[in-house]
Order: structure tokens, then C-alpha cells, then sequence
């Protein structure tokens, strides 16, 4: 697993032992990737359930001006803390230890950019979208876009105040991108 390009591109990032975590294969960070290389210089993200980090890396090395990473897994936080090391990106992350949602319902800050890749058949995905996008809670910035990893047989609902942009599939992964409508 390497950063693709960018300031960080070619470094090895380190790995989660085990199965619990399914990191991103490179096929379909190479397309999410293409699909957003005009999205990311300048934005603020957020990469919840973060794994190893590589999704949250990857926008800092290609100019994303901060990366907020949330998993649950105490190892994992410290797995992506060594990689934001390895690349020289830490300067402009902040990791998080705790629950996904419980971080969305107490966060004030505003994303440009979401990662969603959370176990798939834990329903976390549709939770996630929810409180997104929900009234009043202003997570994801007008325009912004979340990025969502799940089967290719289960497609996510259309949050609230969204726009599907396209679903890409790869075998039997898909990743789906919606865009938050702007405040017309």
C-alpha cells in the first residue's frame, strides 16, 4: 500500500495485522483518486473509519489543507499517527480514538471531503450518511462530497440534500460519490 503522488507519492504506508481491517485496495484508490484529482488541493477532510489512514494520506500529499481520522480501534489510531510520521503529513492531521457517529454528533468542525468505509454489514454506512447530512448539524460544506466504499450489490440511499455523482464498481466493491447541494 504507497501514496499514490503528491508530496508523500511513493511512500510505503504500514499495514493493520489481521482481518479485522479491510484497507482500500489500490485498483479502487486509484479510481476514486482520478475521479476526485480536481476536489482535494485546498479542502478540509475527514476520513472516519480510518483503518490505516491511506485515504486522508493520499489528500494531504495531493495539497488538502487538513484531514481529521476517526476510528474506533486504539490500534488503528496509532497505526495511522506512525504513517502521518512516515509521509511528514502530521502537521496537518488530527487523529481521533473513538465511535464514528458519536464523533459526527459532537463535531463542530465543517468537511469538504468524507471517507466512508466502515464494516460493511454493520448498517454504519447509512448512519453515517444520515448525520451527515442531517439539519442543522452543517458537517459537510456545500459542494462537498462523500465518498462512500460498499458492496456492489447494496447501494447507499441518497442523503439528504445530496446528489448521487456516480457509482463505481469494482467486482463485487463499489464506491459511490454523492455531492452536497450548495445553500442556493
Amino acid at each position: 500500500m504507497r501514496v499514490i503522488t503528491g508530496s508523500a507519492g511513493g511512500r510505503r504506508l504500514l499495514e493493520l495485522e489481521g482481518l479485522e481491517t479491510r484497507p482500500t485496495t489500490d485498483r479502487v484508490k486509484e479510481g476514486v483518486f482520478s475521479a476526485l484529482q480536481f476536489d482535494i488541493e485546498g479542502r478540509r477532510v475527514l476520513d472516519l473509519f480510518a483503518g490505516t489512514g491511506q485515504m486522508g494520506i493520499e489528500c494531504l500529499s495531493r495539497g488538502a489543507v487538513s484531514a481529521v481520522f476517526v476510528d474506533r480501534r486504539q490500534d488503528a489510531c496509532e497505526l495511522v499517527k506512525k504513517n502521518l510520521t512516515l509521509t511528514n503529513l502530521q502537521s496537518r492531521a488530527q487523529v481521533v480514538n473513538g465511535d464514528s457517529l458519536t464523533f459526527l454528533a459532537g463535531t463542530k468542525e465543517c468537511f469538504d471531503l468524507v471517507f466512508l468505509d466502515p464494516p460493511y454489514a454493520s448498517g454504519l454506512l447509512d448512519r453515517a450518511l444520515e448525520r451527515l447530512t442531517a439539519p442543522g448539524f452543517d458537517i459537510l460544506a456545500p459542494y462537498g462530497i462523500i465518498v462512500a466504499e460498499h458492496p456492489a450489490n447494496c447501494r447507499p440511499g441518497i442523503p439528504e440534500g445530496c446528489r448521487l455523482r456516480k457509482t463505481y464498481r469494482y467486482g463485487k466493491i463499489a464506491v459511490t460519490l454523492f455531492r452536497r447541494e450548495g445553500n442556493e
